[in-house]
């Protein structure tokens, strides 16, 4: 009688046991997002009226686009547990400056404005990630350009696509971009995932399931980006400050000269080839030109690299370390 007891209270114990696992709901995994504060940059807005410049063949605005994905995006790392910062919601204009103090003043984990690209050479179209400043000071936002770049190039191009990172320098010059410049100690980049001058491109910009398909590219960078141990942000200019070079900019980036940026260049490598003082002179100049009229391409980086080695052989020592000190800190290859 007692075993028989015994036998129908364990089996009892048992199927409570069984039933209390099959009620109690599974315990939610712990996404790197949990927590983080991250702030969402659509780029531009509310420039339809005067703005000719950011707008696909067939009349599709960058801003419109930007916004979509940023909407997505924000549903998506919001059910990963973070808290995320709109600097816009609607297609309005922002100024540039309010938008990185939204990152700033609730002290955002991270900035992430997000764009897409346009130039002259419509079959162009591959992701361009910038960070600001030096590469070798602000190792953070390298690091979370690298993340950007292997996903969107990953998950929009199967990764077969070339990819820049590059410092907001190529672009602008004397200060890099406002946005970055006004949240510098945040890890921040600007994500230009892809090209809606490219006519193809356009097009599937102007699907929702592609822009979905965008923003969980993002999710998953922020995701390897959490995951990794963190690298400080150092003093801006700590290491000093590299040499301006001129370049086009936005819209003069449409003109002409600027589809010759590849063929430039190729002709350029095939002048290196000869030895001669009017070839490498020649060389220099269409490198020169590739460089300025595509700074953020990806042949750019092999632009100032040439540059480097002419002006070592014409014996401007001084000039060539300083265009070679242009490529390690605004150019980071992608391993």
């Amino acid at each position: 009688m007692v075993n028989s007891f015994f036998k129908i209270t364990t089996l009892t114990l048992s199927a409570l046991i069984m039933l209390s696992c099959a009620i109690l709901p599974t315990a939610r995994s712990i996404s790197p997002l949990e927590g983080k504060v991250i702030c969402l940059d659509p780029g531009h807005g509310g420039t339809a009226a005067f703005d000719n410049y950011r707008v696909g063949p067939t009349g599709e605005r960058e801003e419109w686009i930007n916004l979509r994905i940023a909407l997505f995006l924000k549903d998506m790392l919001e059910a990963k547990g973070a808290r995320v910062l709109m600097t816009r919601t609607e297609d309005v204009q922002v100024p540039l400056k309010d938008r990185p103090l939204l990152a700033v003043d609730n002290k955002a984990d991270v900035f992430i404005s997000i764009h897409h690209n346009a130039t002259a050479d419509r079959n162009v179209n591959f992701p361009i990630i910038y960070y600001h400043a030096n590469a070798s000071e602000n190792l953070a936002s390298v690091q979370l350009g690298k993340c950007l770049a292997r996903t969107m190039n990953k998950s929009l191009f199967d990764g077969k696509k070339p990819v820049s990172l590059a410092s907001d320098h190529t672009i602008f010059p004397t200060a890099g971009t406002a946005v970055l410049r006004h949240c510098y100690g945040i890890p921040g980049a600007i994500c230009e995932a892809s090209f809606f001058s490219n006519p193809e491109e356009e097009q599937r910009l102007k699907d929702k399931e592609y822009n979905r398909k965008e923003a969980e590219a993002y999710v998953k960078a922020l995701e390897d980006f959490f995951s990794l141990p963190p690298l400080p942000i150092k003093e801006k200019y700590s290491h000093g400050k590299v040499t301006v070079f001129r370049v086009l900019q936005e819209a003069e980036r449409m003109n002409e000269t600027a589809k010759r940026w590849q063929q430039d260049f190729m002709e350029a490598e095939q002048l290196m080839s000869e030895e001669t003082p009017n070839a490498l002179e020649k060389a220099y100049e269409l490198f020169t030109r590739s460089a300025r009229s595509f700074p953020d391409s990806w042949v750019a980086r092999e632009c100032h690299a040439y540059r480097a080695k002419i002006l070592q052989k014409m014996g401007k020592k001084e000039e060539a370390a300083e265009a070679k000190r242009r490529v390690e800190e605004y150019y980071v290859p992608i391993d």
